[in-house]
């Protein structure tokens, strides 16, 4: 991790090119200075998602790969701990039983449950015997399971036990086609039977193991071209799509994570220790688990609650934490609210010694020379927080404010980075590197086997070949997706001349230093004709203490910007008891003094942030309930999904319009 300073990232291979016969115009094509000679070739070892992990436990045979804590009277114990040799062996039982049921190879399993070894085992059965992996969130409603067994034509569905009763739910029609389920541990009586009326069978996890056991079956290893999963994102509208990966492309990110880390001189070790929370369902932790488990390291997988996630963190002692930009506002603010407890000459005190450290990344130290000083004195509390291993974190699924970045880069004695990718490109296709301070607030630079373009949205005004570069980002590499299943038409919408057409807006320097600025679909047009980029407003307007989350909504028929604000419960209940209101925390959400309060503390954000006067929130709603899944209002990665949240909350929407248009009416009367 920690190296020389690189100066150059990436190599421009091509020109950009103006606009011609109705074709936009697209700016230069950059790749990564590591690939400045073309993309490395893969390792004989590493052609398939298989011989990774094939590879791994013949190496690393006595090494522990995976962790979790069994639950005793309902309190999460100490991790315990499977070797790479032992998950190999249950790795072929369950790929044998498979053979049992008449699962062929290119037929497609599913699972369905929280992160947990029997997920990793039962994904490298599939790999091993050239079945397809087709992932089920965790989070997603029995609806778009439904859709997926139906759609993907499942056969077999390695489940949670808790979740067995959706899929036994007489809303999942498509269980009937199934010929098992097998459970991470075991189903109750009554669960067997309900099943044997739809002619399914269920296995306890013992029992199928046991299956393998007594009659095994070769392993049966798949080819570079194969599909080794469909993974159907949770999609911001409609139905989940099915994104196609195949095995080689999964070699091809394992291959350039190793070369990218080979730059650094703090090495990755067998000793490393990754604690798992984002879903396996979802291509970032997955991939980040296939590289640990290539480097012979350990994954240990959260205990379930992800508000208790600081026990787990304590517990394991990582030395690799991977997520959203939710999780490291949450740390951000725990630090924040810490730092308010002091004694103001100790705040005095971190300031100062924040603001040295700062400096000092600034001027070229990496963070371990920077300030050791501050570090010991300040720095290693927030350390000792996070477990006190912490050597690398990364965050992903969207754009991190630089505020928060810079913050963890100083703070955290450790290296922090952020990067950008989809399903469709197999998570990461731009990376930050660690000591660079030129690239906070980025998404980094084009990842080892990737290139990156920027393509001309004319209806916004964006121009790749302009000062700044911006435009509609396109990837091109070997590890983007093969398609979508059964939707070529959408596929060939998304692919053109061997481009992938993202739909996220980005900002990229003359050097290939990318930033994430929106997304295509999430700009909409004022009635007066200006364009407002609503997930930029969302990062801006989420900063004040009153706000816990926000969404900005606009219609092309009004002139105004309106939003649903989430409140913050403590610091709601604060201001409500320094400003003589009284109630539970429901209760104050429904005031006009608060309603007013949120306004100005949105004012005061949008006025520090020098935004334009069409662009500040006029009228709020205010509701106590987060966004939820359970509400269909997010995803299963919090990404808002922006029409259900028009639907859920049209009624107010249109009240608080009403009223904006009444009090416009009554100032122009007088």
């Amino acid at each position: 991790m920690e190296g020389a300073k690189k100066q150059v990232f990436t190599i421009q291979v091509e020109d950009g090119k103006p606009g011609k016969d109705g074709r936009p115009a697209v700016g230069p094509v950059f790749r990564n200075i590591l690939a400045k000679d073309g993309f490395p070739p893969l390792d004989p070892d590493m052609r398939t998602s298989w011989d990774v992990f094939r590879t791994a436990a013949g190496k690393y045979p006595d090494n522990r790969m995976l962790g979790w804590r069994p639950f005793k009277d309902g309190v999460p114990g100490p991790y315990l701990w499977k070797s790479y040799k032992e998950v190999y062996e249950e790795v072929l039982q369950i790929g044998s039983a498979l053979q049992q049921l008449g699962v062929q190879p290119g037929s497609r399993v599913g699972i369905y449950g929280s992160n947990c070894p029997q997920w990793v085992v039962a994904m490298q059965a599939c790999n091993g015997y050239s079945i397809i992996c087709v992932p089920l969130y965790d989070t997603l409603g029995a609806g778009a399971v439904d859709y997926i067994i139906d759609h993907a034509e499942i056969d077999v569905v390695f489940i949670q036990d808790k979740k067995i009763k959706e899929i036994l739910s007489p809303n999942c029609t498509s269980a009937t086609r199934l010929k098992a389920l097998v459970a991470f541990t075991s189903a109750n009586n009554e669960q067997i039977k309900d099943a044997e009326q739809i002619g399914m069978k269920v296995y306890s996890w013992n029992d199928f193991l046991k299956m393998g056991k007594d009659k095994p079956v070769q392993p049966r290893p798949p080819q570079p071209n194969d599909t080794c999963t469909i993974m159907y994102t949770s999609g911001t509208s409609g139905q989940p799509k099915g994104v196609m990966l195949s095995h080689e492309s999964h070699g091809m990110y394992v291959k350039g994570v190793d070369l990218f880390m080979d730059q650094f001189e703090d090495k990755m070790s067998t000793e490393d220790v990754f604690l798992s929370f984002l879903p396996l369902a979802h291509i970032l932790d997955r991939m980040i688990e296939e590289y640990f488990f290539h480097k012979g390291a350990s994954v240990g997988y959260y205990h379930g609650d992800l508000n208790a996630l600081r026990d787990d963190l304590m517990e394991l002692k990582p030395t690799l934490l991977v997520g959203v930009p939710r999780v490291y506002e949450k740390i951000y603010e725990g630090i924040l609210k810490a730092l308010a407890d002091l004694r103001p000459l100790r705040r005095v005190i971190f300031n100062a010694l924040y603001n040295r450290k700062l400096a000092s990344m600034k001027a070229g130290y990496t963070q371990k020379t920077a300030s050791p000083f501050a570090d010991m004195l300040a720095f290693r509390k927030v350390k000792a927080r996070l477990g006190g291993r912490l050597r690398l974190l990364i965050s992903g699924g969207a754009p991190l404010s630089t505020e928060i970045e810079e913050f963890m880069r100083v703070t955290s004695c450790a290296y922090f980075i952020q990067g950008y990718g989809l399903t469709e490109t197999l998570g990461p296709s731009t990376v930050g590197y660690p000591d660079d301070m030129s690239l906070v607030g980025t998404a980094g630079v084009a990842a080892t086997f990737t290139e990156l373009r920027l393509e001309e949205v004319p209806e916004m005004g964006y121009d790749p070949l302009g000062v700044p570069s911006r435009g509609e980002i396109l990837i091109r590499g070997s590890t983007v997706f093969t398609g979508y299943y059964k939707n070529p038409e959408l596929t060939n919408e998304v692919m053109v001349d061997g481009w992938f057409h993202t739909g996220d807006i980005g900002e990229m320097t003359p050097d290939g230093i990318l930033k994430v600025i929106d997304r295509k679909k999430n700009i909409f047009k004022l009635s007066q004709g200006e364009y407002v980029a609503v997930e930029y407003l969302e990062k801006v307007y989420v900063f004040p203490p009153i706000i816990e989350d926000i969404w900005v909504y606009g219609d092309s028929y009004k002139s105004m910007l309106v939003a649903v604000v989430n409140p913050h419960e403590e610091n709601t209940m604060k201001w409500a008891g320094s400003n003589g209101y009284k109630g539970s925390f429901s209760e104050i959400c429904k005031s006009e003094g608060l309603k007013e309060h949120v306004l100005k503390e949105l004012a005061a954000a949008a006025q520090k942030n020098k935004l334009r006067g069409f662009e500040y929130i006029q009228g709020v709603v205010l509701d106590p309930v987060p966004f939820d899944i359970e509400r269909d209002l997010v995803t299963a990665t919090m990404k808002k999904r922006r029409n259900y949240m028009l639907k859920y909350y049209q009624p107010e929407i249109d009240k608080v319009y009403k009223a904006l248009e009444g009090q416009r009416a009554a100032n122009k009367a007088k």
